[in-house]
């Protein structure tokens, strides 16, 4: 008999070729397959019609979830994801909701056909409970997936998968998150896969077990059933589908979406330039009380058709700030489909075929059990999404045709907050746990030719919504004072980064006690939600309790207040990592981020200035001190002031950068003919020995392009984080003990800004981006 001990390799998931995993099946479960030449044999209009049928069946799987859910989670802000896989896998189709949950679905799949195809075996009717993060499905123990296989003539057909964020399953704090945990042990229990049906029955033991462990048992076990009904319901579409056109064209019209999608995908890299870009993030603090920075690094190179993440030199696992391979792989998953597959459906099986990883073990981004993974996917794996989309969009920029497609860091990360406690309002007492999800509303990140959206959600969970304000006064006993879009949060730019939002609740009048507070946001000190080409950050994320506010709670209440100032009391700033409380006098605030801009500030037309502060967007302040647009009283652009402030601000971009008393260039239309662009800013003059970086503003030669030698020729100048902008948190030091900085790099003749970034002072130049290049 084979055994397996916890923590060894047996509990863990990494991709495998298609051959070896065949090896690890067993001969006892027979699979339908076919060979690739069966996959031209479908007409393209058989092929057409079952590859919608597919997509509609994923998308009803969603409408079922939704409707048997009772949790505010999946029926107010879609945190859930469907896909439907073929015999080993691979996915063939996924949702559009959270990308997330779906990016290392097919590695739960392949673990549970290598570890339980032969005990307890896999059979028709049966499905597969899961919730560990290093076997794949979901990014932490919150995500539980449910696995389904297909039979059709008594053969392993394919597979669909559920899957959802439950709000509670255990664990020493509510909502199963704990700042404070050393290890896996101080978090929910994950848990390998399961048989929870076995011949199309619930298994009640295995349920029974399933929803004890939670706070909610009702919710947990309404979702644990609403997943089965989806998969049910999937499983049976896709067998009336085979019974119409045969299971041999429903698998070809299968594997030819995915190889489409690789091919797809394949040709457009192909387009793009060669090369590596690197990016460098920050986790900060790995748990309650660290005061660390602790650095995500990824170089990509595009090589053909082809992808390389190499993600080695990232830091040591950590506090509770990791995720394990399957974790990672999802980060980089819901970063490339909707930047670099928005134009291809979503057959994510063929898709990531397309990329590979390169790790080392035991750190943050690809932790060994038992780590503490609880922040998995709002931690390291969107950390390492973000440097993802980051160096996609360096990739994209310098290619002409391509440049549509850049877009800055939308949104950082997002920003947990979880209220528990006991609701009491109807005379009865009743426990809740409620994460705040208004933060789903987050701004999206500028692209070359246009500004961000203004809370318009999440990149990686394209069908995101912020729940009803009335549904979660509704459900829990807090009241919101206000939830409304930030002026000045998004990043400043030439194309200004979309806005995020704030909420401040109160407990409800009736609620008497105290509630828990649980929190957890990166982007507090050195930004997530970063620019490109000299465009500014976004917000700086900002949690708050507001303690013994005047502000009355709701009876008596004749206005909303417009801000913090109006709420009176004592302003207590939440960690990154930690837990608090709210009483009944007071107030929680929760500032999530906005996306950051693209291009330098300076350069964006002074009528969009105006209009932005026109619509509340940007404070008349930050136009002049930040844009260096002056307005009139009677709100239009004053021309001769905002030459002379947008000179003045450039001249004093001199200071401290190593070029006193220079006197900006002026900018023109220098003839850049031949030259190749790197980015908004720079461009390349073509020569034998590599080539000569020059201004695209000014023509001003600044350097060698061999090497990236050319970055030490740029002016720099590293200020206070609040030189930044009024969203930026002026005082870092709250939160880290590392010096924090406000760097900028600037073309040396007409100071226009290049590289504009809120990091550590040790952070590297980007000088690693272009040694690759010649």
């Amino acid at each position: 008999m084979k055994s397996a001990i916890p923590g060894s390799d047996e509990f863990t998931s990494r991709p495998l070729p298609r051959a070896e995993l065949l090896s690890r099946i067993s001969p006892r479960l027979p699979l339908h397959q076919l060979d690739d030449e069966q996959t031209h044999q479908v007409n393209a209009l058989t092929y057409e019609v079952v590859r919608h049928r597919l997509w509609a069946i994923t998308q009803e799987m969603g409408e079922t979830l939704r409707r048997m859910s009772g949790s505010h989670v999946v029926t107010e802000s879609n945190d859930f994801n469907f896909s439907i896989c073929d015999e080993l896998g691979e996915q063939v189709q996924v949702g559009t909701y959270n990308i997330g949950l779906i990016g290392s679905m097919d590695l739960a799949v392949t673990w549970t056909l290598q570890h339980r195809s032969d005990n307890p075996g896999i059979a028709e009717g049966d499905m597969f409970l899961c919730n560990d993060p290093w076997i794949g499905g979901g990014l932490h123990q919150n995500d539980a997936a449910v696995l389904a296989p297909i039979f059709h003539d008594g053969k392993l057909f394919g597979w669909t998968t559920a899957i959802a964020h439950q709000v509670d399953l255990g664990g020493p704090r509510p909502g199963s998150f704990s700042p404070s945990a050393h290890d896996v042990f101080g978090e929910a229990v994950p848990t390998p896969p399961v048989k929870v049906v076995r011949d199309g029955v619930l298994q009640r033991d295995i349920a029974d077990a399933w929803v004890r462990r939670s706070r909610l048992p009702h919710l947990v076990g309404l979702d644990l059933r609403a997943k089965i009904a989806a998969n049910k319901n999937a499983g049976e579409q896709i067998l009336r589908l085979i019974g119409k056109y045969g299971a041999d064209t429903v698998k070809a019209v299968m594997r030819r979406m995915m190889n489409d999608a690789e091919r797809r995908l394949r040709a457009k890299l192909e387009t793009l330039p060669d090369g590596t870009w690197t990016a460098v993030g920050y986790q900060e603090q790995a748990h309650t009380g660290d005061r660390g920075l602790h650095p995500i690094k990824v170089a990509m190179t595009k090589e053909r058709d082809r992808l390389v993440f190499d993600f080695r030199g990232t830091a040591g696992q950590t506090g509770i700030i990791n995720c394990p391979y399957p974790g990672l792989r999802a980060g980089i998953v819901f970063t490339v489909l909707p930047l670099l597959a928005g134009d291809i459906p979503w057959a994510a099986g063929g898709l990531m075929r397309c990329f590979e990883i390169v790790t080392d073990e035991d750190t943050i981004t690809n932790a060994s059990f038992p780590a503490a993974v609880g922040k998995g996917p709002f931690g390291p794996a969107w950390g390492a999404g973000n440097l993802v989309a980051e160096v996609l969009a360096k990739m994209l920029d310098a290619k002409p045709a391509r440049r549509g497609d850049v877009q800055s860091i939308c949104n950082g990360t997002t920003d947990l907050c979880v209220v528990s406690g006991v609701d009491v309002r109807s005379g009865a007492r009743k426990g809740f746990v409620s994460p705040v999800f208004d933060v789903m509303a987050g701004g999206y990140g500028a692209q070359v030719h246009y500004d961000g959206v203004d809370t318009g959600g999440r990149l990686i969970i394209p069908s995101a919504r912020a729940p009803d304000v009335e549904m979660t006064e509704y459900l829990y006993p807090l009241v919101a004072l206000w939830r409304r879009e930030q002026t000045d949060s998004g990043g400043p730019g030439r194309q200004r980064g979309g806005m995020s939002g704030s909420v401040c609740y109160v407990q409800h009048p009736d609620q008497t006690g105290t509630m828990s507070l649980v929190v957890s946001g990166t982007g507090k000190a050195a930004n997530q939600n970063v620019g490109l080409a000299g465009g500014h950050p976004g917000n700086s994320q900002l949690d708050l309790v507001v303690r013994g506010i005047d502000v009355p709670r709701l009876a008596g209440a004749t206005a909303i207040p417009a801000g913090l100032d109006e709420l009176g009391g004592d302003i207590e700033v939440l960690p990154c990592e930690g837990e608090s409380h709210l009483g009944p006098d007071d107030a929680l605030y929760l500032h999530w981020q906005a996306g950051g801009g693209y291009g330098d500030p300076l350069l964006r037309p002074a009528g969009n200035v105006r209009d932005d502060v026109l619509h509340a967007r940007v404070s008349a302040e930050a136009a002049r001190d930040v844009y260096g647009v002056v307005l009139r009283e009677d709100g239009e652009v004053d021309p001769a002031a905002t030459d002379e402030t947008r000179g003045r601000l450039r001249q004093q971009r001199a200071t401290g950068s190593g070029l006193p008393g220079t006197r900006p260039a002026p900018i023109g239309a220098p003839d850049l003919s031949g030259a190749r662009r790197l980015d908004d800013n720079l461009a390349v003059l073509e020569s034998p020995d590599g080539g000569t970086v020059v201004c695209t503003h000014c023509g001003t030669g600044i350097g060698p392009l061999a090497g990236g030698a050319f970055v030490a020729a740029l002016a720099r100048r590293d200020a206070a984080p609040a030189d930044a902008g009024p969203h930026i948190w002026r005082d870092p030091s709250v939160y880290v003990d590392a010096e924090i900085v406000f760097r900028q790099l600037f073309c040396p003749g007409c100071l226009t800004a290049v590289y504009s970034r809120v990091v550590p002072v040790h952070h590297p130049l980007p000088d690693d981006d272009y040694r690759s290049w010649t």
